[in-house]
């Protein structure tokens, strides 16, 4: 079994994933949070200036999908034939595009501005992208197959981290939706790690 550390800020952000899948499949991992200093140190040391970063027996691993889709290969999350895997990548890049357009309201330092965009996205831009997600979904609650992935997982991630800075009830009336978030949650590995993870700002 490989030796994984995980570093990322104190928070859930685009670190979560990789903890989520960790949890789901069971697997012990060293979580290193840094914070000021220890990550101005840190940052001309990686490899593109960013976190979360992954080390796997001593090699280095970027990027938050990247790090995510070794995990669910390792625990068995990233769907059972070539084909699933493409869908299950498929769902992960639409959540990406949306994230990118979360993006702006989550770095705006102008309140009223900070309130126009969250305006924007909530009525305009987040309603038409999650009709897409519920039409993937299927009724038992998977975006791919019949059991879970890391498809489910990451949406599960995207939405909690969402939530957090534009709140709402976002799934009102989504039922395959919901049961994705279901699934996700009755993991017992994921169910317990929700119940113990720390409490943070995001």
């Amino acid at each position: 079994m490989p030796s994984y550390k995980l570093t990322y800020f104190n928070g859930r952000g685009r670190g979560e994933l990789a903890r989520l899948l960790f949890a789901a499949g069971g697997i012990e991992y060293e979580d290193v949070r840094v914070a000021g200093e220890q990550w101005q140190e840190l940052k001309p040391k990686t490899p593109f200036g960013q976190l979360p970063i992954l080390d796997v027996d001593g090699t280095m691993i970027c990027q938050g999908m990247a790090i995510g889709r070794l995990i669910a290969k390792a625990v068995g999350l990233a769907g059972k034939t070539d084909l699933e895997a493409a869908r299950a990548d498929m769902i992960i890049d639409g959540l990406e595009d949306l994230g990118h357009k979360v993006l702006p309201i989550f770095i705006e330092k102008d309140e009223n501005k900070k309130a126009e965009l969250k305006k924007e996205f909530t009525e305009k831009t987040l309603p038409p992208a999650l009709d897409h997600f519920e039409k993937l979904a299927s009724a038992e609650g998977y975006f791919v197959g019949n059991s879970l992935t890391w498809a489910d997982v990451n949406f599960f991630a995207f939405l909690g981290f969402m939530t957090g800075f534009v709140p709402g009830d976002h799934l009102k009336g989504k039922v395959n939706l919901n049961k994705v978030m279901g699934n996700v949650t009755s993991n017992a590995g994921i169910a317990k790690w929700l119940k113990e993870r720390p409490e943070t700002e995001f």
